[in-house]
């Protein structure tokens, strides 16, 4: 069979082979119908830039879809929305042909279905340079969490779904790898990973639970405030005070890290809580809980770490060691240099 190229199959002709035997049809626009009476729609947004936010030298196609529709769900689910419709532009190069952006497509939808999204719409635009990914996405937020999430309180207990800092470990490997790999200038001598897997997977291929916000429903706890840590938790907690009006402690030695982060740290000559801190890339839910629900989501959320809590406005946002000195947190949010 000829190997298909944008080039002749023309804009729409793509679009509708993309949408072949994905479990989706085109659709033409993310307009959703509300299920819950007084259910209130959530719109988020992201965009992906090759060579700020990916690199295909290492990164996987299939992955680099799948990441990217995990990244903008995780921002519905910081929300408490149920996920409905999503909207995807790819800006495309002439450097990637038809087949390579099938697999990007493929890890689309594949978290797409993941996420339980109804309606999935797409539209092909050329690119000057590399690939390009933007994504937008609607979800819900029922009436019942809408109407009773409590306001912030000092002493509100500020939880995480997953250890953090992992991800920018995976990427160091991978970088460090890159750099061994362009060194040798032999297209052959690919690297072992296996080593590395678990932290180089965190980084390609985060997951999220797509039950989350029905778990927090079932058990009536209702966060006060939530975060996707995308960008490092500091960055996250420093949102949190913004908006809360509050101020928030957090705790070094609650950090919950993968197990041997401590290890591949020293391996790289890093710190492990400044990867956690700033690292980014980790796509960990953070939520603030009322202290009075403290027990019942210590049953309930078995896999989060309550790792600090709100405070008083003045504390701003700190971090204390384990001998008890405040220090103030500092968070770029922008991409590594």
């Amino acid at each position: 069979m000829a190997e298909e190229r944008f080039a002749s199959l023309g804009r729409i002709e793509a679009v509708n082979k993309l949408f072949e035997g994905c479990g989706y049809r085109p659709f033409r626009s993310t307009y959703f119908e509300a299920k819950d009476k007084g259910g209130v729609a959530t719109l988020k947004s992201r965009c992906f830039l090759e060579g700020t936010d990916f690199d295909l030298t290492y990164f996987p196609l299939k992955h680099l879809g799948y990441k990217c529709v995990t990244a903008v769900t995780g921002e519905l689910y910081a929300e408490f929305s149920i996920p409905r419709a999503l909207n995807v532009i790819l800006g495309i190069s002439g450097k990637l042909d038809f087949e390579k952006i099938k697999e990007v497509w493929n890890g689309i939808t594949a978290a797409a279905k993941e996420h339980r999204y109804e309606n999935v719409s797409l539209e092909l635009l050329p690119a000057m340079n590399g690939l390009s990914i933007s994504l937008s996405a609607i979800g819900e937020t029922s009436a019942l969490m809408a109407k009773r999430r409590p306001a912030a309180k000092s002493m509100d207990l500020i939880c995480v779904s997953g250890s953090l800092g992992g991800a920018y470990l995976g990427l160091s490997i991978l970088e460090r790898e890159k750099r061994k790999f362009t060194a040798a200038g032999d297209e052959h001598a690919q690297p072992d990973l296996s080593k590395y897997k678990d932290f180089v997977g965190e980084y390609l291929r985060p997951k999220l639970s797509p039950y989350l916000v029905e778990a927090f429903e079932e058990a009536e706890i209702m966060p006060s405030f939530g975060y996707l840590v995308s960008k490092g938790l500091a960055d996250a907690i420093k949102s949190l005070v913004r908006d809360s009006g509050l101020g928030a402690k957090i705790y070094a030695d609650r950090m919950p890290f993968m197990g041997n982060a401590i290890d591949l740290s020293k391996e790289l000559g890093v710190d492990p809580l400044a990867s956690a801190l700033n690292g980014g890339d980790d796509y960990r839910l953070l939520f603030t809980i009322p202290i009075g629900k403290h027990e019942k989501f210590r049953h309930d959320f078995q896999t989060f770490d309550v790792i600090g809590h709100l405070a008083q406005a003045e504390v701003g946002a700190v971090i204390v060691t384990p001998d008890g000195v405040e220090l103030p947190l500092h968070a770029q949010g922008w991409p590594r240099e």
